[in-house]
């Protein structure tokens, strides 16, 4: 499973010219899911996303979290973050996985995000989607539980 989180001040999907998901402060998240990926993997990416520190402190540091601030998350399915680009010019998803396991995936993933009491937002699995967003910094961090 894949995760890139990036620092927003404000983030928005629309869905045929409707938002519809619209966040200020917190993070844009694209996730991306692997055709081995299990709950382990939710787990973990869940896990590391809330508690990642890269908001600043009154010290300009980099050390508090979204749960710190109470800010929000905008989750966006994004199969193409698997996308191999190692042959050719045209990518490969052979790594992404596909239909109704990604979709199983995606809402076990927001289902586990609600325990976390953070509040956030999703896109809409499948769906055309034009995201749109403000990144702060700009800061953005790939959280990646087949490398880390």
């Amino acid at each position: 499973m894949k995760l890139l989180v990036q620092r927003v001040n404000k983030a928005k999907v629309e869905i045929d010219g409707t938002t519809k998901s619209e966040i200020k402060d917190g993070f844009l998240v694209l996730l991306g899911i692997h055709r081995e990926d299990n709950e382990q993997d939710i787990d973990y990416c869940i896990r590391k996303l809330v508690n990642l520190r890269i908001f600043s402190d009154e010290e300009d540091k980099l050390n508090l979290s979204i749960k710190d601030l109470n800010y929000e998350i905008l989750l966006v399915s994004q199969f193409t973050l698997y996308a191999s680009t190692r042959k050719g010019n045209r990518p490969s998803f052979d790594k992404c996985a596909k239909g109704e396991f990604a979709r199983d995936l995606y809402e076990k993933f927001i289902e586990k995000l609600k325990k976390e009491n953070v509040p956030f937002q999703t896109g809409e699995f499948g769906a055309d989607m034009k995201v749109s967003l403000t990144n702060d910094g700009p800061v953005t961090i790939i959280i990646d539980s087949r490398s880390e």
